[in-house]
């Protein structure tokens, strides 16, 4: 599928766009060019050296909130990996404006210059904080899945499709609370934890860019595929990563969850097992042919009335063995 042709990975010097780099680069069906599009110049020249100058990477400076900037990077391209977001839930809530601008104007705008350039398929990637928002940057992501699954409206006799990827926290990336608990240990010998109850889905880099991947590879447009994920108590994380630490609870802080919700209640009618991730189908069924109420009431593996995939049921819970494997 990506043989020959051109890939752009939007927000693509963050953690995602690295995996995602590393996964395509050895395969024979690696994209022709692999378009880096990012607002950070200095991340550009980190990444273009650790890839080596390879010639199949080329970067190119831009912002989501520019469309006429992404109407010329996305010149040519065939596949869009959009990951380019305000994530820090605090910056979210002080700079609201930023963190409309860039989270849901920006997926307006990736949207409408995919359209304009006859893009054949874009995957947005997505978060757990998007189901049920407790703070702004959910309710943003929230916001631009709803604007993605409804642009395949706007596509019309286009090829365009647009889907969406939705996963939980991605272990060891930049920013993350690992680094933070790694920092803290080796300063003062103790690390923070808002509440010890706490839950949280992982994924490993790798496996988020194989998710988002199998995402572009099978999304007909529409869908939000969500990968099964494990989850585990973040206080057993933090003795992982931390062993020696003194671990000190801090409080819940403002806009977070005890746990996390990656399909709601409501979303679980139009939900379908599909082995290794579940996939919730349109809610509305103009949005593309072939999906809606009355083809979904007809698939198997329909997920009962009342389900939830939360982060906190039992059958997600990773073992201490389990988490300490992940963080080897």
């Amino acid at each position: 599928m990506l043989t020959d042709k051109t890939l752009l990975i939007t927000g693509g010097t963050g953690t995602l766009g690295h995996a995602l780099v590393r996964e395509l680069l050895p395969r024979e069906d690696c994209p022709a060019r692999i378009v880096i599009l990012s607002r950070d110049e200095y991340k550009q020249a980190q990444m273009r050296a650790e890839f080596e100058d390879d010639d199949r990477l080329r970067f190119f400076l831009g912002d989501v909130r520019d469309k006429d900037r992404l109407l010329m990077a996305f010149r040519g391209v065939d596949y869009v990996i959009h990951a380019a977001a305000m994530k820090r839930i605090e910056a979210c809530e002080y700079d609201s404006f930023e963190a409309v601008r860039t989270n849901v104007f920006g997926a307006e705008n990736v949207i409408e210059a995919a359209l304009e350039r006859d893009v054949r398929r874009v995957v947005a990637v997505s978060t757990d904080k998007a189901v049920e928002p407790a703070n702004l940057y959910g309710t943003t992501k929230a916001c631009a899945e709803r604007l993605f699954i409804g642009a395949n409206a706007y596509a019309g006799d286009r090829r365009t499709r647009f889907s969406v990827i939705r996963y939980g926290n991605v272990f060891g990336s930049r920013g993350s609370v690992v680094e933070l608990w790694r920092r803290q240990a080796a300063a003062d010998g103790q690390v923070t934890l808002t509440a010890e109850g706490m839950t949280r889905f992982w994924l490993t880099p790798a496996d988020a860019a194989a998710a988002v991947l199998g995402a572009l590879f099978s999304g007909e447009g529409g869908e939000i595929f969500v990968p099964k994920l494990r989850s585990c108590f973040v206080a057993d994380l933090a003795r992982v990563v931390a062993p020696a630490a003194w671990v000190r609870v801090t409080g819940i802080r403002p806009g977070e969850k005890l746990h996390e919700c990656l399909i709601s209640e409501e979303e679980a009618r139009r939900t379908t097992d599909r082995g290794s991730r579940y996939v919730i189908e349109p809610q509305f069924p103009w949005h593309v042919v072939g999906y809606g109420p009355k083809a979904t009431a007809d698939r198997p593996e329909i997920r009962p009335p009342g389900w939830r995939y939360t982060s906190d049921s039992p059958e997600n819970l990773m073992t201490a063995e389990e988490v300490r494997r992940m963080v080897s």
